[in-house]
């Protein structure tokens, strides 16, 4: 499903945790391994050395990609490597549309300081700008586990969560994943309104009917096991850890925008947020008309 998937890495630790991870899923999809570096234009990195101007970051960053490419190959991973000076999340954005990349994997945190490369703020950055699916996973937590055997899509019937839904359908099919489809009733949003009930039943069948037509797409396209849910909770982003946690599952699968007005479920800003805080990879995926911000 994914030919060629981009890493783009710095030296932090973050991105070392997850390096093994990387391999594993590109080697379960027989992918390209596309290893970036960004020499972050924003910082003073030249040096002189003699009568020669050296980028010092460009050789580090070339360092790295090489070594992170040779120890793809001894797995049998075939890659391609880069080093382009830039902003880093705009760089990287750009890499993968030139590149016609399937899907970036990047950390959900980087290291501290001024080389601060790969921060958790830019891989939200490049969650809001990116032309492709992005899978972020936390450095703490187990090592990543292919194929994926529990995918988890929260939906609220919108575009951009119904292009979400058609990744996580095509990997389920992939994989031979048990596809769990949930819609959160955001019970957040009606305060002390005395209306709430009536307003939580509406929504509700609303939502029933949009896990229901989630669920005939899924079994329509081959997935064989789909389980589905509607739950309340006065946090989307809890509702959906939960349900994640207590679903064991290993993948959510998440849009990165949502319908506008009272069922606004899965804003970026709740996609930032599982991307910061859920215990499993988070797989974004922009809608198909989706433009880098300016």
């Amino acid at each position: 499903m994914f030919d060629r998937i981009l890493f783009p890495i710095d030296d932090s630790d973050g991105v070392a945790a997850i390096r093994d991870s990387v391999y594993a899923l590109a080697a379960a999809h027989d992918a390209t391994l596309h290893v970036l570096n960004v020499a972050d234009t924003a910082h003073d990195s030249v040096t002189r050395i003699g009568d020669e101007v050296v980028d010092a970051l460009e050789q580090a960053g070339q360092q790295l990609v090489d070594e992170t490419a040779s120890k793809a190959a001894e797995r049998g991973i075939p890659t391609k490597t880069a080093v382009i000076q830039g902003g880093v999340a705009a760089t990287i954005t750009t890499y993968a549309t030139t590149a016609d990349i399937d899907l970036i994997v990047m950390p959900t945190q980087g290291r501290t300081g001024i080389e601060e490369h790969l921060l958790g703020s830019t891989t939200e950055r490049v969650s809001r700008e990116t032309p492709v699916p992005l899978l972020t996973l936390r450095p703490d937590a187990t090592p990543l586990t292919t194929p994926f055997e529990r995918l988890l899509v929260p939906t609220d019937g919108s575009d951009t969560a119904t292009a979400a839904l058609d990744v996580g359908i095509d990997l389920a099919v992939a994989d031979g994943s048990r596809l769990h489809l949930l819609s959160v009733i955001d019970t957040g949003l009606f305060g002390g309104d005395l209306r709430a009930d009536q307003f939580t039943e509406s929504l509700t069948a609303a939502a029933k009917q949009v896990i229901d037509e989630a669920r005939d797409r899924a079994t329509d396209a081959g997935v064989g096991a789909v389980d589905t849910a509607v739950k309340d909770d006065n946090s989307v982003a809890e509702g959906i850890r939960s349900y994640a946690a207590d679903a064991d599952s290993d993948c959510i699968v998440v849009g990165t925008h949502g319908r506008t007005g009272l069922d606004r479920y899965l804003l970026g800003s709740v996609t930032e947020t599982l991307i910061r805080t859920a215990p499993v990879p988070v797989l974004v995926v922009p809608p198909a008309d989706h433009a880098p911000e300016e």
